[in-house]
């Protein structure tokens, strides 16, 4: 069973409708995985998704914030959502395929501006959610697993425009860093994009407020795709579509692509 999945951060689902109507169509995937859709579950456009082929859907929502779901061509099941850190936000969801395999899509909290859990309540939260996570896979460790999302951290020095400029700047300092290193580790997860991109800067994320995002190039990566160590073998065609930031109104986030030979 061969299948591409792909991870964006939409930044509203239904705002952005038409932007992933036109991914599907052009890339078609089998399996997209979306997340801030920003919108109650029964307010997903599931129809014209569908229409497209996209007939399985999994997700969790609230309105106006966070959310997150699976849209797949292939049968999925519901495997349930956990509330990481117990804040009430729709950040996870899991789903199994008819081979065995669970997708979790996550949504880490972006956590402030301020990197201090003293100063900035936001970090704390996302620095809770992601151990968490690490607790979580501990205490089930996960097999025959891919976990995606917009996490947002960018881990290495090359993940980042400037390693040096962003140290102190939040999703790329060493306290968040070693958080993430620390989930990394509880489900011995594999890096798929570095797996299949080892070297050079990738970037998934170009902020609004850059006003020329595309000539400035100030990226981070923080949109991920990592799988567990008995199928990540199996995982090859990494890629980062860096166009769609160009696309009309678009996310300032872009798709990260892998295909998985299972």
């Amino acid at each position: 069973m061969t299948f591409t999945l792909a991870t964006w951060n939409i930044n509203s689902v239904r705002l952005r409708e038409a932007l992933v109507s036109r991914l599907l169509t052009e890339e078609t995937p089998d399996i997209l995985c979306l997340q801030e859709c920003k919108c109650p579950v029964d307010l997903i456009p599931r129809e014209g998704f569908g229409a497209l082929g996209y007939t399985h859907v999994v997700a969790r929502g609230q309105k106006g914030y966070n959310g997150v779901a699976i849209l797949s061509k292939l049968p999925i099941e519901d495997v349930g959502g956990h509330d990481f850190a117990t804040l009430g936000h729709a950040r996870h969801v899991a789903a199994r395929l008819e081979n065995g395999v669970t997708i979790h899509n996550f949504y880490v909290p972006a956590g402030g501006d301020i990197p201090d859990r003293a100063q900035n309540v936001k970090f704390g939260q996302k620095l809770d959610f992601l151990t968490h996570m690490r607790d979580h896979f501990r205490a089930d460790r996960p097999h025959k697993a891919i976990l995606v999302g917009d996490l947002n951290i960018a881990p290495r020095e090359d993940d980042v425009w400037n390693h040096k400029a962003l140290l102190k700047i939040v999703s790329h300092t060493p306290i968040e860093v070693e958080h993430l290193g620390e989930v990394v580790e509880s489900g011995r997860w594999q890096d798929i994009t570095r797996q299949d991109i080892p070297q050079g800067r990738l970037y998934s994320w170009w902020s609004y407020r850059s006003p020329d995002w595309d000539a400035a190039d100030k990226g981070r990566r923080l949109d991920h795709i990592w799988a567990t160590p008995d199928i990540s073998s199996a995982a090859s065609g990494s890629r980062i579509l860096r166009p769609v930031r160009g696309w009309q109104q678009p996310s300032d986030h872009v798709p990260v692509f892998a295909t998985f030979d299972l």
